[in-house]
């Protein structure tokens, strides 16, 4: 936990990816100077599943690895430990799973979700199938840098690939990795369908607001639209992140935490003045920032664009 919690103000709550702990996930993210201002008004409590701290002792023989259902379930015991009253979720791949289906049972207690990198279904035959044909084709380390990071990213961006694999290698236990790992590719799906109106008022989603974020060169792509296609419309945005890979909060964390801002500012929880503060310095960083991405570079009319219609399910190349 960093930040004193609030009775009446929520922490953000971050879980991490397969492969990865809050320091790899989180880390570049939430040490970006534009995140201060989110950090002055929030706590944030990192949350790691069993056994996937740097430097973990291997998990006993014994022990039976939490399924992702038992790992939501433990949620709401650390934030009534806190004394807080909600959270806004901040979760990447196995942890924006997690963080949903937390949301779904204890609705209560989550004001909105920031979902990077989400798959809302379980592991077909298929796909179960190539897991194990990878388990006997490649290393451990292998395997989670392809569930990360997309083909074009691992073959191009050899800096940020090694990194990684160091910290797989060097930092983490190799076994208990594997058994997170192995957790969660047996999920169960979400079970979440979209509302029509004049339907059923009693359709299992998401009742609180939230932004799907995934990069256009993310292997999870294709997974975070078809969640977006399952939720409610009146209360979901998916921000597609141009000339961005796998890790969105790594790769581009100011243009993360940009819509980190405006998102929140739409939960009601960042004055106007904050948000006038930061339209200032986007202004005035855009042309630098996008110069090496010209893909990503967004004009003031698109970026405009995206901010009035935030909230209104629309795709946003940011």
């Amino acid at each position: 936990m960093a930040g004193t919690p609030r009775t009446k103000c929520p922490i953000i709550l971050t879980y991490h990816d397969t492969g990865l702990n809050h320091k790899s996930c989180f880390e570049t993210l939430f040490n970006h100077e534009d995140m201060r201002e989110i950090l002055r008004h929030f706590p944030v409590c990192h949350v790691e599943a069993p056994g996937q701290h740097e430097e973990a002792k291997t998990l006993p023989a014994s022990y039976v690895y939490p399924s992702m259902d038992q790992l939501s379930e433990t949620l709401p015991t650390v934030i009534k430990h806190f004394g807080v009253r909600s959270v806004i979720g901040l979760g990447v791949g196995a942890g924006a799973y997690v963080l949903a289906k937390f949301a779904l049972n204890h609705s209560d207690m989550v004001d909105g979700l920031i979902l990077i990198n989400i798959n809302p279904n379980a592991e077909g035959l298929m796909d179960s199938v190539a897991n194990k044909l990878t388990e006997w084709t490649q290393t451990l380390p292998d395997t989670i840098i392809a569930h990360i990071f997309g083909k074009d990213e691992i073959q191009t961006n050899h800096d940020l690939i090694a990194t990684y694999r160091h910290h797989i290698t060097a930092t983490m236990n190799q076994s208990n990795v594997n058994q997170f790992y192995r957790s969660y590719h047996s999920r169960g799906a979400l079970e979440v369908e979209r509302p029509v109106p004049g339907g059923s008022i009693n359709v299992r989603t998401l009742k609180c607001s939230t932004l799907l974020v995934v990069g256009d060169h993310s292997p999870a792509v294709d997974h975070v639209v078809d969640c977006n296609s399952k939720l409610n419309p009146t209360k979901t945005t998916l921000l597609k992140m141009a000339d961005c890979g796998g890790l969105p909060q790594v790769d581009q964390p100011a243009k993360v935490i940009e819509a980190m801002k405006y998102f929140i500012q739409g939960l009601g929880y960042l004055s106007s003045a904050s948000m006038t503060r930061l339209r200032s310095r986007t202004n005035s960083s855009t042309s630098s920032f996008d110069g090496s991405r010209s893909r990503s570079h967004t004009n003031d009319s698109q970026r405009e664009y995206v901010n009035k219609t935030w909230g209104k399910n629309i795709v946003g190349y940011w």
